[in-house]
């Protein structure tokens, strides 16, 4: 690594010197602009928009826009007089417990190294951060610009995060902010949920640019001459959740699956999910039951006709011999009319 800047930090009447590096780097792919016919880089020339004339570095000044036209013109020597443009001291202010710097604040990060014989205040610095659980807020001028910043350990390293300035942050003014919504109990208990499924520990290797490393893939293809393979897809974004509550159970459902989880529900006290599932369940289990008792009653009814068709035989047989009883007696009885 190469050192951005030199100075000292100043802690009391203490003076540490230290050099200072980029503790980020960005992993971007960088690309030119070229002509697309032969490759040629695409050069733009500094020009003047009044006389149209090619600027070189030596006549360029800043300007600032007053607007409607109007320019106010400030050279190096402008710029000369101003404090701490050129100070190289990072001048410690206070130390507050971390948690009460807002990430939001935090800007870039750099690396702090002892340089000569600071190494011993250095330690010793570094230590009392270490034991205090606290930062280190102070001033620091980095490329002419003074800006807040914190002072921290890092892996036994001093690190100064640089910070934006309040102002500097913008409020957010949106409309859903001034609307009456209200959130279900039970909505909330299930994100809940879902936010205890997929709870873990963040580890930063875990995760990878794919997005870089699949167009690390075709620039190598392009330079190998070798087909290019296109990247596998990702899984398509979910469509917007109409029903909260079904999106949210299905969620938490899905995070216990990709962790290798059972099913909600089980001996522990039921959730919304468990309840939902038990109730699923019962009307599954009655379904089939009632179709049994559906095809107990249907033989019982057809067996009640046959009985009734039993019982008219059986009345029917009865009432035939009582019939030729009756014709027998009145052939007995025909006679007797006759002799009178």
């Amino acid at each position: 690594m190469r050192a951005i800047w030199k100075g000292a930090v100043s802690f009391g009447l203490v003076s540490i010197g230290v050099k200072v590096y980029s503790a980020t780097e960005e992993k971007d792919i960088r690309f030119h602009q070229v002509h697309r016919e032969d490759g040629g880089r695409i050069r733009y020339k500094r020009t003047c928009s009044v006389c149209g004339e090619e600027v070189t570095y030596d006549d360029i000044a800043k300007g600032y826009d007053l607007g409607g036209g109007e320019m106010v013109i400030l050279t190096d020597e402008d710029f000369a007089d101003l404090p701490l443009s050129t100070s190289h001291a990072i001048d410690v202010l206070e130390f507050v417990p971390a948690e009460q710097v807002d990430p939001i604040l935090y800007n870039k990060a750099y690396f702090l190294e002892p340089e000569g014989t600071a190494t011993k205040p250095y330690v010793l610095l570094r230590d009392a951060l270490s034991d205090s659980e606290r930062v280190a807020i102070v001033k620091v001028a980095l490329r002419q610009r003074e800006q807040l910043a914190t002072l921290r350990v890092r892996e036994g390293v001093l690190l100064l995060n640089t910070m934006l300035w309040p102002d500097e942050i913008r409020r957010p003014d949106f409309g859903f902010l001034d609307e009456d919504l209200k959130v279900r109990p039970p909505e909330l208990a299930m994100a809940s949920s879902l936010i205890d499924s997929m709870a873990g520990e963040f580890e930063p290797d875990a995760f990878t640019d794919d997005y870089r490393a699949a167009l690390q893939e075709v620039i190598d293809a392009k330079v190998e001459g070798r087909e290019v393979v296109q990247p596998e897809e990702e899984e398509a974004a979910p469509a917007a959740a109409v029903d909260l509550m079904a999106a949210l159970k299905a969620s938490v459902e899905r995070a216990r699956a990709a962790r290798g989880e059972a099913p909600s529900g089980g001996g522990s006290e039921p959730t919304p999910i468990s309840a939902a599932r038990s109730a699923k369940k019962a009307a599954a289990k009655k379904a089939p039951a009632a179709k049994a008792a559906s095809a107990k009653k249907a033989p019982a009814e057809k067996k009640t006709p046959a009985r009734k068709t039993a019982k008219k035989t059986a009345s029917a047989k009865k009432a035939e011999p009582a019939k030729k009883t009756a014709a027998k007696k009145t052939a007995k009885k025909a006679p007797a009319k006759k002799t009178a």
